[in-house]
């Protein structure tokens, strides 16, 4: 097992399987990178709204990547334990014209700057905001030839803004390339669920993540192992579906727990239904990143015998 430093730039705001790699590893490595905000580095503390306005919004996301996993072949599942994310003291969110849960009453632009403290922001007073910070980002290139934006997530994750990806956590991915190409970005100090006004507390950040590969171990899609953290219940699988339809991202993340249960603890799929009716959390992640919503059905782990995913 080796360690490597990955710096920030260049990075990419597209998806592409053609991307070289800009780093080589093995399973078992670890990797510190850097990450822009998500403008790219065009966001600075102290910037006007008018000078937001004119930032080139080609450049969102900035990913930090590819990273080349060696042995990673299709039909492989990539592991990726998230060590670290740390935030270097500032950050913005922002209302964008057109943009948004609630764009129909939120039509005109906005900058808000955050200070931020080790643990929480105090800049949005009287509200004091706890941070846990995480990679808004993180996913394989996707199967398909071609560029594809960075905006919407899927099978292969990407911009799926689940909060619980935050320090200590587990994102497994289904490798859908030679070498999987892994990359990571659009860092927020914090979000709510949802991230409805369409920015998390945007920041570049530090972020450390060991990379472990599973072969020949089928995955239809991104799960998460979430970290017990003072603003969550416990730890928790989490299953990650997303679609241009709210109910229809639902409906997929139960039926994937519902597997998850059924392969993994030995339910009868009906006793897995009623399981999930009455312990699953379902959460919208994120609503804005339009035409496809992010939806995560999650159920404690207190709920079942401890078990490794694979």
């Amino acid at each position: 097992m080796a360690e490597h430093t990955l710096s920030a730039e260049p990075t990419h705001s597209r998806w592409n399987r053609a991307l070289p790699p800009r780093l080589k590893i093995a399973p078992g490595d670890v990797v510190h990178m850097e990450t822009l905000d998500a403008s790219g580095g065009q966001v600075h503390p102290g910037m006007t709204v008018e000078d937001y306005a004119g930032i080139d919004r080609g450049r969102v996301h900035a990913l930090t990547g590819p990273i080349f996993v060696e042995g990673a072949e299709p039909g492989d599942v990539v592991q990726i334990d998230v060590l670290e994310v740390a935030h270097k003291g500032w950050g913005w969110s922002s209302v964008i014209t057109g943009l948004g849960f609630l764009k129909d009453r939120f039509s005109q632009m906005f900058l808000f700057h955050w200070e931020l403290e080790e643990a929480v922001s105090r800049s949005l007073a009287p509200a004091i905001v706890r941070l846990r910070p995480f990679c808004g980002v993180m996913g394989v290139a996707p199967s398909e030839y071609g560029e594809f934006r960075t905006r919407p997530p899927g099978i292969f994750g990407g911009n799926m803004d689940v909060r619980d990806l935050c320090t200590g956590s587990t994102l497994y991915l289904p490798v859908l390339n030679h070498g999987a190409l892994f990359s990571a970005g659009d860092a927020h100090a914090a979000q709510g669920d949802g991230e409805v006004c369409i920015n998390g507390i945007e920041c570049p950040a530090s972020v450390s993540m060991r990379f472990q590969l599973h072969r020949q171990r089928t995955l239809a899609g991104p799960v998460v192992e979430s970290p017990n953290k003072p603003d969550t219940s416990s730890d928790a699988w989490i299953v990650v579906e997303s679609a241009t339809d709210i109910a229809t991202a639902a409906r997929s993340a139960t039926s994937r727990l519902i597997d998850l249960l059924v392969e993994r603890w030995g339910f009868t799929d009906v006793h897995a239904y009623v399981l999930c009716s009455v312990a699953m959390r379902l959460r919208l992640s994120q609503v804005v990143n339009e035409p496809m919503f992010t939806v995560s059905a999650e159920l404690s782990k207190s709920v079942l015998p401890a078990r490794k995913l694979f």
